[in-house]
């Protein structure tokens, strides 16, 4: 089965940087063939050997495309660029630490990340209360299209009900599974230094095991790419200055300083 991973773009929050990074990390860390695909509203500045796309028509209202992501449901959609295979969605605000191949090598319809109270280091809660978040997923292109199809008949009821696009999700998938928690770990969750000695730690070196990093809300990894000296976190946490394995990453994949 083809391997696609997919990523989105719009507005101005991430710049092509953020596209390219994660593209060559991708390269790095999948074995054999893939397809990257962008679906953008600018692919100004984005490498030519990524395939972009317009974002597809999706009836969201101005505040939809501001909040809660719902403009990502357009992957769910039917015949999506002629798409075919096995898609890796990643969020421009992640970090590919490891192998990708893992994330490929599943048959179930769905998989996506658990961040309610499981998603910590030695979970051993299982999947109780599981809170699904869309930052990074999985699943077959063309068989989840329902998504899209009932947020479409009524986008303002949908926007009503969940809020963000990821509740919307986790009520209307086909066959929901999670990922073990060590394959995408939160940057804040395992990384993020306990408060007081993040004054002088930076933050804790990702597992040799783990994936992919997901950095939800504040920081961006931008931030601990191109700070000089100036806190990135927010108080309690003092989270400060460049952080030397983030700032290796941003630049050992074609990122910018500046």
């Amino acid at each position: 089965m083809n391997k696609v991973i997919i990523c989105m773009k719009w507005g101005t929050l991430y710049q092509s940087d953020y596209v390219n990074v994660l593209y060559n990390a991708c390269r790095k860390n999948i074995n054999g063939d893939f397809r990257f695909i962008c679906l953008t509203d600018n692919s100004s500045g984005i490498d030519r050997n990524i395939e972009t796309y317009p974002i597809p028509n999706n009836n969201c209202t101005t505040e939809m495309w501001a909040k809660g992501a719902w403009p990502k449901l357009t992957v769910f959609k039917k015949n999506l660029y002629d798409l075919e295979g096995r898609a890796l969605f990643i969020d421009m605000d992640t970090v590919v630490w490891g192998n990708l191949n893992k994330f490929f090598e599943t048959s179930e319809s769905f998989i996506g990340i658990d961040t309610g109270i499981n998603w910590k280091p030695n979970n051993k809660n299982g999947d109780f209360n599981a809170l699904l978040g869309t930052g990074v997923f999985t699943f077959n292109l063309g068989e989840q299209s329902h998504i899209f199809e009932s947020f479409q008949k009524d986008p303002n009821a949908a926007f009503k009900s969940c809020a963000i696009e990821q509740v919307w999700v986790q009520t209307k998938v086909s066959k929901l599974k999670y990922w073990p928690p060590s394959w995408v770990i939160s940057f804040k969750r395992w990384l993020r230094q306990p408060i007081g000695l993040d004054i002088f730690l930076e933050p804790k070196l990702p597992p040799h095991d783990t994936g992919l990093i997901a950095f939800h809300g504040t920081p961006r990894p931008i931030a601990l790419v191109r700070s000089t000296g100036a806190r990135w976190d927010r108080f309690p946490h003092l989270g400060h200055g460049q952080v030397s394995w983030m700032k290796n990453y941003w630049l050992e994949n074609g990122g910018k300083l500046i």
